[in-house]
């Protein structure tokens, strides 16, 4: 899995702008049906890291973002150009050597995207939340480093 994100320095808006992957899924029966999960697996991936976010009530513990209104998903505008291959292994506790994909997007997309984002930032923004905030991650850097790391992290 290898992400290629872009931040906007001046509002912090991070932007995943390519996804490169290549998946294990045993013998593959359907490739389309197979590359529809893995491009799902990665939608979901990717807005766990840069977009959702539940959000309580301090007073009440009542959910605040309990709709699609509130609560932010990824949409196709979201999603990045990606590159998918897939290398077969066939699996040895069935007999056609299929696995399961489903899930297999997601897990690698989230560790993925937050772990492109924390190696470009300097050890100074300190441990990352999720959803990513990389602006505010950057706002807690001091000084001069900031500079360097706006540098580092800022769109080509």
């Amino acid at each position: 899995m290898s992400p290629r994100w872009e931040l906007d320095p001046e509002t912090g808006v991070v932007a995943v702008v390519a996804y490169a992957a290549v998946d294990d899924c045993g013998v593959v029966l359907n490739a389309t049906l197979t590359e529809g999960q893995v491009c799902g697996g990665l939608a979901q991936g990717l807005g766990q890291a840069l977009l959702e976010h539940g959000v309580y009530d301090r007073a009440s513990g009542q959910l605040l973002t309990g709709s699609f209104t509130d609560y932010a998903m990824p949409r196709a505008d979201h999603m990045p150009a990606t590159a998918d291959a897939f290398h077969p292994v066939p699996c040895t506790t069935n007999p056609i050597g299929v696995k399961g994909v489903g899930e297999a997007g997601t897990t690698g997309a989230l560790a993925a995207i937050m772990n492109a984002i924390t190696d470009a930032l300097p050890a100074e923004a300190g441990l990352l939340d999720m959803p990513s905030d990389a602006g505010e991650d950057l706002a807690r850097v001091p000084g001069e480093r900031l500079e360097r790391a706006r540098l580092i992290v800022a769109p080509r």
